[in-house]
């Protein structure tokens, strides 16, 4: 890897480097912390990271949710009332977000029938492809660009979560927005997709990949193609259910993660780094080594005491 000075602001330009965490089988499959995850094993590398969660709702935000329906909304220091998966980004990568980091729907056709209301699309007539899908990438680079940790500097890569299901109509013109922007091979190094799907365990110990496997399917059908399979699943996975996991995925074994039930959601970081996942980021996007010495081993061991300390107090 090349090495540059750590106090330019960024990589070798201004294009952050973005990850798109999208989930599979069902809503509620842990999404939220597999992208809060990803980010520490970057920041204990030493990169600075950014977050974007993505809520295809047509609600303008979430302030106007039930709890009893929605989870209880999280309140940012500008005021901005969004789902609580950003309160998780806050708190484990110690990062102060704005009511940008949050798109929606809502957000989105809102601006674009603002810009037709000013005559900015020339009379022509608007549509969800291209005018909501540029829309949608335009708002990304722009966000993804913004410090968050305190250093005003600009991230080094900027992790996306998708809400919902892959297949969802609500989430369509957001998979699409991503497939047509970063579907160049020029792109590659630039862009990464993370999926996160769920393996269902029968009372009889038998394990169902079918719905994982659909699930997979459906996220190429929009034109993504997953970099790295996350499984949630209630025991670790055998070498035979990775074998076959391997099979319909069609990834590689070290590309399929396991992310098993945890005592406490402290422990996924640490699942991931075991896992090698630390040295997949680097190596997909190429990131340079930074020149300042970056002790990753001894920032993951300061949030094992973290997650060791989280047990005790139970």
């Amino acid at each position: 890897m090349e090495q540059y000075s750590d106090s330019s602001d960024s990589g070798s330009n201004d294009s952050v480097k973005l990850i798109l965490v999208t989930g599979g089988v069902m809503s509620g499959v842990g999404k939220g912390i597999i992208s809060s995850s990803l980010g520490v094993l970057l920041q204990a590398k030493g990169y600075r990271v950014s977050a974007i969660k993505i809520d295809p709702y047509i609600n303008v935000d979430a302030g106007t949710f039930s709890p009893f329906e929605h989870g209880e909304v999280f309140v940012l220091d500008d005021g901005g009332e969004v789902d609580l998966d950003l309160g998780n980004y806050e708190r484990f990568l110690k990062l102060r977000l704005s009511r940008d980091n949050n798109i929606t729907t809502g957000k989105i056709y809102q601006q674009v029938i603002e810009r037709e209301r000013r005559g900015d699309y020339l009379g022509r007539t608007v549509k969800t492809v291209p005018h909501i899908t540029e829309a949608i990438i335009e708002w990304v680079e722009r966000v993804s660009k913004i410090p968050l940790d305190g250093t005003n500097k600009i991230p080094h890569v900027c992790i996306i979560e998708l809400g919902g299901t892959v297949g969802d109509i609500e989430g369509m013109p957001y998979t699409n927005a991503f497939s047509q922007a970063f579907r160049r091979k020029t792109e590659r190094n630039r862009f990464m997709t993370v999926h996160v799907t769920k393996l269902l365990h029968e009372d009889t110990g038998e394990v169902k990949t079918k719905p994982a496997q659909n699930g997979l399917k459906s996220l190429r059908e929009t034109g993504l193609i997953p970099d790295l399979l996350i499984c949630r699943s209630k025991k670790p996975l055998n070498d035979a259910l990775r074998a076959k996991i391997s099979a319909f995925s069609q990834l590689e074994s070290d590309e399929i993660i396991d992310v098993f039930d945890c005592s406490n959601i402290y422990q996924v970081p640490i699942l991931l780094y075991k896992q090698k996942v630390l040295n997949r980021l680097c190596e997909h996007f190429q990131l340079p080594e930074l020149l300042s010495e970056i002790k990753t081993e001894l920032n993951i061991s300061r949030w094992r005491q973290l997650m060791l300390k989280n047990q005790e107090r139970k």
